[in-house]
């Protein structure tokens, strides 16, 4: 075996040339945490990430301490990541912000890339915020024009596109009405997400489609799966082959969601990276650093990362 193995490099047609990657790690990855991650190992975490070659690395979110209370040392972690957050460093740093307050306490600090956060259900959308589909979608308008006003980019995440543990079944035409109503009223970038894991190629491909027809094309559109069912690839690449160039991936695999307790981790940045080089699709990320970095949380955290590529090339002989 030589020292650092790479997947043979066999491109495959109908793949865009690069993709980048919206690396959550830091927020989505730890907000499940049941021990507090200290801030220090938090803002070493995102410098890793970052010298890894990730250029776009999600750092926390401006929620109350009650309802996140791993992401708490917000307004005292995104101060220590200063020297990423230029646009000389070529990083993006976005952050969660789930109301006006929380959009003041970022903008406070400088942030200039946030993001807000809906439910395609309506049994999600109370659980999550209290609120209705259509009152949380109200809650947020006032949010993205401010943050459009501003000058600040605004990303949309949607949760519950391909399945929800309460509701069963999402229909397509619900999801595209909620995304329609998060681009209207100005998110710059929408993230389809498979929150509970259960999507799977076909589905992913129909509801493209659907979004595609309704004016929504892959361009405004990043995806975001959970590896519950193994499909989280899979479903990558399905997104990939309809133009899609913006994937959600946490490193090491670290993360779910608190208010949804069948939601197990993330899709693993350095799975999807060994994929993408595989097929010769450009992401900028340097996997041995990736990979030191999760091994390096894993050992904080103190449990091995789920991700097989970190446990495959951290256990190279």
């Amino acid at each position: 075996m030589t020292d650092s193995p790479l997947p043979m490099r066999v491109p495959a047609a109908g793949l865009p040339a690069r993709v980048r990657i919206h690396e959550v790690g830091p927020r989505d990855g730890l907000q499940n945490e049941k021990a507090t991650v200290p801030t220090d190992v938090k803002a070493e975490f995102v410098h890793r990430l970052a010298a890894a070659g990730l250029t776009t690395v999600e750092a926390t979110s401006f929620v109350h301490p009650k309802w996140v209370p791993q992401l708490a040392d917000a307004e005292d972690l995104y101060p220590r990541l200063a020297g990423l957050t230029g646009p000389e460093s070529g990083v993006r740093l976005p952050v969660l912000v789930p109301n006006i307050r929380g959009l003041d306490r970022a903008t406070a600090l400088g942030a200039r890339r946030v993001a807000v956060f809906a439910s395609a259900t309506e049994t999600f959308a109370r659980r999550n915020l209290n609120r209705t589909v259509a009152e949380s979608l109200a809650m947020f308008a006032p949010v993205v024009a401010r943050a459009k006003e501003e000058g600040l980019h605004v990303r949309g995440y949607l949760s519950m596109c391909f399945g929800d543990p309460w509701e069963g079944q999402v229909p397509l035409a619900q999801v595209v009405r909620t995304a329609r109503a998060l681009a209207d009223m100005g998110c710059d970038e929408l993230s389809l997400g498979d929150t509970i894991g259960v999507a799977t190629p076909g589905h992913v491909s129909a509801l493209l489609d659907a979004l595609a027809a309704d004016g929504l094309g892959a361009g405004r559109l990043g995806v975001h799966f959970h590896d519950t069912y193994g499909q989280a690839l899979a479903n990558t690449l399905a997104a990939l082959r309809h133009g899609v160039t913006t994937v959600d991936a946490s490193a090491g695999g670290l993360g779910g969601c608190p208010f949804a307790k069948s939601a197990t981790g993330n899709l693993a940045t350095e799975d999807l990276v060994w994929m993408l080089q595989g097929l010769g699709v450009e992401t900028g990320v340097d996997l041995d650093r990736l990979v030191a970095t999760s091994v390096w949380m894993a050992d904080r955290l103190g449990r091995p990362s789920p991700s097989r590529t970190v446990t495959a090339l951290s256990h190279k002989e």
